[in-house]
């Protein structure tokens, strides 16, 4: 089987992507397949230095071991806290959809898993014209799908998965990510749920970690207590089924 090459999408934002996004990348490192990772556009970045820091890109970047500058883990990247296409409309740049796929395809090109994760969910506005939905299909990657447990997440999983199938997208998977760690009958009820309803494969529930967005903010390079916590909660899920790991 080849290596994992996917695109992480969410139901939505603040959804538990990037934490996902994180684990999976830990678990890849800590197995020693040296992962890529690429964020194409970061919107809400802070001002550091007179440089936009994007901090779901450094935190992925930091979990995957991925040695590579910021500039080509990140390329777009905006202050206001809105859609990358209309973040650009009033700071210019907006993101190059040709040059995107040719970046993609150049890390598809070496060994090792690839993630790249978007921004939002798969209907957000990249360019103009162009959707986060766009972009992974054109790049032909294989969709993983980012839902937290709790209430609410069914219509906003199946709505995905359609939207991914109608664009001809493979679904590789769903995590059902805990953010609260509230045992309640959503969280009991909607894994099964998922399974029955959205006819793609659940590869598991990241489990609850209290405080990691911090210790992700902090750092979770590998080696690190956060990477050993993120490459253990990924171990709950079924990583086999996105490749050769």
């Amino acid at each position: 089987m080849a290596d994992p090459a996917i695109f992480l999408t969410g139901t939505g934002t603040g959804v538990g992507k990037t934490v996902v996004g994180c684990a999976l990348a830990a678990a890849w490192a800590a197995r020693g397949l040296a992962p890529r990772v690429l964020k194409p556009a970061e919107s809400g970045c802070e001002r550091r230095g007179g440089v936009l820091h994007p901090t779901d890109a450094w935190a992925l970047r930091e979990a995957a071991g991925d040695a590579r500058p910021l500039d080509e883990v990140c390329p777009y990247r905006y202050v206001l806290p809105l859609a990358p296409a209309h973040a650009a409309e009033q700071e210019g740049g907006p993101p190059d959809l040709d040059r995107l796929l040719g970046m993609i395809a150049a890390l598809r090109g070496r060994p090792g898993p690839l993630l790249v994760e978007g921004a939002g969910g798969l209907l957000v506005p990249l360019a103009p014209d162009v959707q986060m939905i766009d972009l992974a299909r054109r790049a032909g990657l294989r969709l993983v799908i980012a839902a937290p447990l709790g209430l609410g997440t069914l219509n906003h999983t199946q709505l995905t998965v359609r939207a991914a199938r109608a664009e001809g997208i493979p679904v590789a998977g769903i995590v059902l990510s805990d953010l609260t760690g509230e045992d309640t009958p959503a969280a009991r009820r909607n894994p099964g749920a998922v399974r029955e309803l959205c006819g793609a494969p659940l590869l598991g529930v990241l489990p609850y970690l209290p405080g990691i967005g911090e210790e992700i903010r902090r750092g979770a390079g590998p080696g690190t207590p956060a990477a050993a916590r993120l490459a253990g909660a990924a171990g709950r899920l079924d990583l086999g089924m996105l490749g050769n790991t």
